[in-house]
């Protein structure tokens, strides 16, 4: 049940997106984003346009789930693939990256309203994003890019909230970052590297396994994290996830004692 707190949110919410009169929203099918554009859809109709950015950095299962919540919604949406490797500094990883690439994408998705005569850029930021080491907001800010959910005052729980309420199938998903912060700032990344990464995850999905990640160290080192509760899990299958991602390329497989943590990259910052 929504509170009448949360209520007041998400009506502070449909009434800023009332404001921005037509959006194109960065949409990558994860919670924040299929919430807000549910909500734009709700108030602006057909004036909320999907962009989906189809980069190396990103799983091609939540490109697909993109996709297809577009699709059985109706919803107008242009999926772009985008060179990662030809933005400058984005191999070479550092602690900035994520401004570097920010910063190129959201340019090309300002061009793209421009094109189609849609007022607003709009992203799925929300407090929590806001309280954590997030250089790409910089750029965001720079851009003029609009962030409804943090507008509104929503963290991360309350939009898993009004998501639940809203029927959406996103509301208990895990939550799951650009592909490049499982590298160490300064490891170059490759797209064999990522590559190897997409499927050592893919892997641990097809286990059960729903909030993790595989982090890459000196291009061969694993590091796991799963929830602290699921280290149980992971150990009793030890032998077969060795196996796994050796056939991967990992020459060395590790278990993260800490378990899961967002931003565990950041921590040497």
């Amino acid at each position: 049940m929504v509170t009448e707190e949360l209520q007041k949110k998400q009506d502070h919410l449909e009434a800023y997106l009332k404001q921005l009169g037509s959006v194109v929203l960065a949409f990558s099918g994860g919670v924040d984003s299929t919430y807000l554009m549910h909500e734009a859809r709700k108030v602006l109709g057909d004036r909320a346009m999907a962009v989906t950015m189809n980069l190396a950095s990103v799983p091609e299962r939540e490109v697909a789930d993109a996709i297809e919540y577009c699709r059985r919604e109706g919803i107008r949406q242009e999926v772009v693939k985008m060179d990662q490797f030809g933005i400058e500094g984005f191999a070479e990883n550092p602690s900035n990256r994520c401004y570097l690439c920010k910063h190129f994408l959201f340019s090309s998705l300002k061009k793209i309203a421009e094109k189609e005569g849609f007022a607003y850029v709009i992203d799925g930021t929300n407090l929590n994003d806001a309280s954590q080491y997030r250089p790409g907001l910089k750029a965001l800010g720079e851009l003029g890019i609009r962030s409804p959910l943090r507008h509104a005052g929503l963290y991360k729980a309350d939009i898993r909230a009004l998501s639940k309420e809203a029927g959406l199938p996103t509301w208990s998903k895990p939550s799951f970052a650009c592909m490049a912060t499982r590298f160490p700032y300064g490891e170059t990344i490759t797209e064999d590297k990522l590559s190897m990464v997409e499927k050592a995850e893919d892997f641990l999905f097809s286990k059960g396994f729903k909030q993790f990640r595989v982090r890459l160290h000196e291009g061969n080192l694993a590091r796991i994290e799963v929830l602290p509760e699921d280290l149980w899990k992971l150990f009793r299958i030890h032998e077969e996830v060795v196996r796994t991602f050796h056939s991967l390329g990992f020459a060395y497989v590790t278990m993260d004692l800490q378990g899961y943590r967002m931003g565990s990259m950041d921590e040497v910052l």
